[in-house]
C-alpha cells in the first residue's frame, strides 16, 4: 500500500495517557487503510496550579507535532481536553501553529466536542470527568460563556492523569446515566485518559441522549479532515452520524 492509498493520523498524546492510543486504534480496526499515529509530551497532573498549567504551553506541543510531520500525517489531533479550564481559544491558537509549523490540518478533542454539541444543537450538557471540584467548575464556566449550561455533572476529584485510566467502566456508565437522567441535551465524557468511548453506544441507546467522548471526538474530526467519510464508524455512536465542517 502506497502512502498516498493510506490515510495516516496524527495524534498529540500526554505522556501518562494509556487509554487513548489503544482505543483510537480499536475504533480504526476495521479500516485497513485509515491508522493513528502518537506523539507524546509530558503531561502527569491536571489542576489550576501555575506547575500544571504550564504543562499545556506551546514549545513542546509544536515539536511533537513536527515530529509527526515526519510521519506524513495528514491531520494532527491534541488529543486532550486542557482547553476546557484554558479556554478554548488556546486550540484555536495551537491549531494554527500546527498548521503553520507542519502543513498538516490540526484539530483538537475540545473544539471538535464543540463542533458537534453545536451540530446537535445542545444546550444543556451533563459532564462527566475524573477532575477535581475547580477543575470541574471552570470547565462549566468556559461553556456557560459560550451558552451551553452544564446543568447536571460527576466528577471523582482526581488530579494524577495517569489515574484516570484506572477509573473503571462501570463507574463511568454509572456517572453517564446518572447526569442523563437530569434532563440534559447530550452528556460529554470529558478526558481522553477515560475508557468511555466504548461505552457511548450503548448508554446512547439506554438513556435517550447523545453520548460524546472526547476521545472518540478527536477521531471524528481528524477522519473529516484526512477526507474520510466519518459514518465509516457509526458503530461507535450518534457522533459519527454527525458531518463536521471544514
Amino acid at each position: 500500500m502506497t502512502a498516498a492509498s493510506r490515510t495516516l493520523l496524527g495524534m498529540l498524546t500526554p505522556s501518562s495517557n494509556t487509554v487513548l492510543e489503544p482505543v483510537t486504534s480499536a475504533m480504526l480496526a476495521d479500516l485497513s487503510h485509515v491508522s493513528a499515529h502518537f506523539a507524546r509530551f509530558r503531561v502527569t497532573q491536571i489542576a489550576l496550579s501555575d506547575q500544571a498549567l504550564a504543562q499545556f504551553q506551546g514549545a513542546e506541543m509544536l515539536q511533537a507535532a513536527q515530529l509527526l510531520a515526519d510521519a506524513r500525517c495528514r491531520t494532527i489531533a491534541w488529543n486532550g481536553t486542557a482547553a476546557g479550564w484554558l479556554g478554548f481559544d488556546t486550540d484555536h491558537r495551537l491549531c494554527r501553529e500546527i498548521e503553520a509549523a507542519t502543513g498538516a490540518r490540526a484539530t483538537t478533542s475540545v473544539l471538535a466536542l464543540n463542533e458537534a454539541l453545536a451540530l446537535a444543537g445542545v444546550r444543556r450538557l451533563g459532564l462527566v470527568s475524573p477532575y477535581t471540584p475547580d477543575v470541574q467548575a471552570r470547565i462549566a464556566a468556559n461553556y456557560a460563556a459560550g451558552g451551553i449550561a452544564v446543568t447536571a455533572e460527576r466528577h471523582w476529584n482526581i488530579s494524577d492523569n495517569f489515574s484516570f485510566s484506572e477509573v473503571d467502566e462501570p463507574t463511568i456508565a454509572h456517572a453517564v446515566r446518572a447526569v442523563a437522567a437530569q434532563g440534559v441535551d447530550a452528556v460529554a465524557i470529558y478526558c481522553t485518559n477515560l475508557r468511555g468511548a466504548g461505552l457511548a453506544a450503548g448508554l446512547e441507546r439506554e438513556c435517550g441522549v447523545p453520548v460524546f467522548d472526547t476521545v472518540a471526538t478527536a477521531l471524528w474530526k481528524s477522519l473529516h479532515l484526512a477526507s474520510e467519510d466519518v459514518r465509516q464508524l457509526r458503530a461507535w455512536g450518534r457522533l459519527f452520524d454527525l458531518i463536521p465542517g471544514s
